[in-house]
């Protein structure tokens, strides 16, 4: 394993998307060609599953040096009211363009901060939000809390708008490693939001870990897992910690890079956090996550209907997925756009009455095709194509590219399809990348992505 670790850990994409973002094609983009197509794909989306909603709520009262999110640091609460009004500006923008009422079957708070915004805020923004969508009979609603300031408010509030899943950022329990990532909080906090949680009804909570963080050690990760398992929550995301400080700039630079795990060393981290939450009764889920097997991720995974796109794994599958707020990504299946990364440039074109996009994609039907093939690896370790997928180059090609992984005893794969075998399954994001054409053809010069491994 050592080996395949020195030869597989590369930079790569983690296929939230495909193509990846740094390989849009913004010439093929407009607000036009994007609005037309989130019309077709609400059209069926909305006759059938619903759709998804994502919202993003960018504030932090405090940095936290290991995040790569797009947030603001403030402590001036002052600015919840005019974002709100921002988003719910955004929200009518868009309901005023789709075909009819939109149902929604997905809908996430994430940041940022989400719990940074006052219960009252949020409710102002449900309220708003509902006002012009339904909720599908089994919704999925969720959102992200920082143990330090969810109050049991937060959650009673988000609970009565269908809330049911909540994750909570615990990255760490040793001192060292929170202060090193500016992270400090306790574990009766954590314990005490999970309990609220549990007692209020929520049906999945969710805590994050990150490996890889500086000052790591198999007996400080092993601490951090039997601390979570005491409260035992439905979902665990273990995150590798992605240092990409050449796109965060200094707010990963709370460390030096000599403090952080080597590849191989990030690798025990992992295996030491699986092997304690599979003798917990977890299961792996693709990459990152495990759950409990009453847990819907869990169910999603054995009944073929995992989903993954840019709010991770999901367990419903829309065709249309709508992004409010700063960064914000929209995805419907045959096109994606993003929001103004900038705040301020936000806020600003939104007032003006306009869609605040930045940029964009519109697939063509190899992207399309390629995305499918990637998102069955991801989410179910195989995928299956017909004998005429391919040119007669793109298959010669393709089989060099797999053939490594064949030769380590990491997939099968052949004229009809490939499944990953059990070795293979650390190495996904590898096995994903031989099918990344633009990846391929553009051989980027400059890092994109953090290591696979």
């Amino acid at each position: 394993m050592q080996s395949l670790i020195q030869k597989y850990d590369v930079p790569g994409p983690r296929y939230t998307s495909y193509p990846t973002v740094p390989f849009w094609d913004e010439t093929t983009f407009s607000e036009t060609a994007w609005v037309q197509n989130l019309r077709q794909a609400v059209s069926i989306s909305n006759k059938t599953t619903g759709l998804s909603l994502y919202i993003h709520l960018p504030y932090c009262e405090s940095l936290c040096t290991f995040c790569g999110c797009n947030k603001r640091i403030t402590r001036n609460h002052g600015v919840e009211e005019p974002y709100i009004d921002a988003v719910l500006s955004e929200w009518n923008l868009y309901c005023d363009l789709l075909p009819e009422r939109p149902r929604l079957a997905e809908l996430h708070l994430g940041g940022g901060t989400p719990s940074f915004f006052a219960p009252d805020q949020l409710e102002r923004l449900l309220t708003g939000i509902f006002e012009r969508a339904t909720p599908t009979e089994s919704p999925d609603y969720g959102w992200e809390g920082h143990p330090n300031n969810t109050t049991c408010q937060h959650l009673r509030v988000l609970y009565q708008f269908g809330f049911r899943r909540v994750s909570f950022g615990v990255q760490d329990y040793d001192p060292v490693v929170q202060k090193a990532i500016h992270r400090l909080q306790p574990f009766e906090n954590v314990q005490q939001v999970t309990t609220w949680a549990r007692q209020m009804g929520y049906q999945s909570i969710s805590h994050d870990i990150v490996f890889g963080l500086p000052f790591q050690t198999p007996d400080s990760i092993t601490d951090t897992f039997y601390k979570t398992l005491m409260l035992r929550p439905d979902r665990i995301a273990f995150y590798s910690y992605a240092h990409v400080p050449w796109i965060k700039g200094n707010g990963q630079r709370g460390f030096r890079d000599e403090d952080l795990p080597s590849g191989a060393q990030k690798r025990i981290l992992y295996e030491t956090g699986r092997a304690l939450l599979e003798q917990a009764g977890y299961v792996e889920i693709g990459i990152d996550h495990f759950a409990l097997p009453h847990d819907a991720l869990f169910k999603a995974l054995q009944t073929g209907t995992l989903h993954r796109n840019f709010m991770g794994y999901t367990t419903t599958r829309t065709r249309a997925l709508i992004g409010l707020g700063t960064s914000s990504i929209g995805d419907v299946w045959s096109a994606f756009a993003q929001n103004e990364k900038d705040l301020d440039a936000y806020l600003s074109r939104v007032r003006a009455g306009e869609l605040p996009l930045l940029r964009g994609h519109v697939l063509s039907q190899q992207d399309q095709f390629l995305r499918r093939q990637i998102l069955n690896i991801m989410c179910q370790g195989e995928t299956r194509w017909t004998w005429d997928s391919w040119t007669e180059d793109e298959w010669a090609v393709l089989c060099d590219r797999l053939e490594s992984f064949r030769f380590d005893g990491l997939i099968d794969f052949n004229a009809e399809g490939l499944r990953v075998l059990s070795e293979g399954r650390p190495f996904l994001r590898n096995i994903c990348m031989a099918f990344d054409a633009r990846l391929n053809q553009a051989q980027p010069q400059t890092r994109l992505f953090s290591q696979t491994v």
